[in-house]
Formats: C-alpha cells, structure tokens, sequence
C-alpha cells in the first residue's frame, strides 16, 4: 500500500508570529508548506526551524499586490501540483496608540490593504486552484481576532478589517460549498509574539489606564489551526477563539 501524498498548505505572514508557529504545526505534521511573507531571511529562517527533514517552500510575497499574490501560487502550484489548505495570516495593526482623528490616509489604506485586500486576493487565488484541482476541495483558514468582536481603544483600521475578515469567511463558506472548499476563522486574543509585546508592559484599556494583560503561547494557537486543518472536508470550525484565559475580553463592557 502506498503511502498518503503530503497535504500542502500555504501560510501567510509565516516569518514570524503566529505564522511561524502554525507553519511549524504543520510541517511537523507532515505537511509541505509554502511559507510566504515580505522579506526571505525571515522565511528562511522558519524553513531552517523546521528541520532538514521538512518540506518547507519560503516565497518572498507582498499579499497586498496582486502580480506577488499570483506568483506565490504559481510557485505552489508548479511544486506541488495541488493545494489543501491556506492559512491567511498576514496582517499589521497599524499606528499604534493613534487617536482615531489622527490616523492619515495612508496608514488607514495599508492595514485595509494587508489585512482585508490581501486576505482576499489569497483567498481568491487559493479558491481558484482548488476548485479546478483534482480532486476537488480544499480548506482555507482565516486568522481574525479578538478585536472581530470587541476593539481596543484606538484600533479603528485593525478592528474594521478584522470585521471584514469575518464577512469574508462567511461568505468563502457559501461560495465554496459546491467545490468542496471549507472556510473557518480563527480569532486570536494575545498570543505571545512581536505584535503583542505591549501587553506585557502595559496596554491601554477602555477606562483610560494602562494595564499588563496575560499571554499565551503562540503554539497554543498553531494546535488549534492544525487540528482544523485536519478535519475531513465534511467537518469545518467555523468559528474558533482561542485566548490567553485571563486576559481582560470577557467583562469588556
């Protein structure tokens, strides 16, 4: 008897974070990833944490920019020949700290761009190849977060795109029903990485002052995307939060 082919996942924002630890995740499960973000050291170095036994594919893509977006998955594509999962991870907070008057144009348009654009244009390249594979079907998995539910204060562009992301999962699920392409999002309270490092030495809160909040392990959170990652497609998490226990979420308001 054969062995089973590898599944083959792409995971976004996979140089450091919540990214790595998941591409890790899978990689030890025997997954070939691809692992893609903006800069290839970082890539690199999350293909060398895996092992020289892994199958690890670093490709340097902006998920922002379409012309990156299509290459990432031709690259996968060419490789693999197939495509089982994605995880769309990549994302940015934005300023931080900035009052919600004070946000410039700009700044507003890059986290709509990375996080809603660019989960998106993935999204939509990875729909595309699985439902035209053989055979069908495939799971995307979509990182949201807390703040998909309750925001921080002067969050307004990360909380809005992680808004979005959920109508987005939603309506990935309906669309991808004929094709076998399951669609679920994770939504992440303070996973211990760069992106939260402030809330180890003090957050603002809703009433004004700065409060330390409790940390997670980031590879708390990759368990939980491998293990929607390796439901049958008959089976789909829609909706999963995972969340350092006593951090201040529950009570908020």
């Amino acid at each position: 008897m054969s062995a089973p082919a590898k599944k083959i996942a792409v995971v976004t924002g996979a140089g450091s974070g919540i990214g790595r630890s998941v591409a890790l995740a899978l990689a030890g499960a025997g997954w070939s990833v691809a692992v893609a973000g903006r800069r290839t050291g970082p890539l690199e170095e999350t293909a060398a944490a895996a092992g020289a036994d892994a199958d690890v594919l670093p490709v340097a893509a902006d998920v922002s920019d379409p012309a990156d977006v299509a290459e990432l998955f031709a690259a996968v594509r060419e490789r693999y020949g197939r495509l089982d999962l994605l995880f769309n991870n990549a994302g940015t907070f934005g300023p931080a700290g900035v009052p919600l008057e004070d946000i410039g144009y700009e700044a507003w348009r890059q986290v709509v761009d990375v996080n809603l654009t660019g989960s998106f244009l993935c999204a939509q390249a990875a729909f595309r190849v699985m439902k035209e594979q053989d055979p069908q079907g495939g799971r995307i998995i979509n990182n949201g977060s807390i703040s998909a539910h309750v925001p921080r204060p002067n969050s307004v562009a990360y909380t809005a795109t992680k808004h979005a992301m959920t109508g987005l999962t939603k309506s990935l699920s309906l669309d991808g029903r004929p094709y076998r392409i399951a669609c679920g999002q994770i939504d992440i309270g303070n996973a211990a990485t760069e992106m939260t490092e402030r809330m180890q030495t003090g957050i603002l809160q809703a009433n004004g002052q700065l409060a330390v909040e409790p940390v997670m392990d980031a590879a708390d959170v990759a368990r939980t995307v491998l293990h929607m990652a390796e439901l049958p497609l008959e089976a789909n998490v829609q909706f999963a939060t995972v969340m350092a226990t006593a951090m201040p979420y529950i009570g908020r308001g």
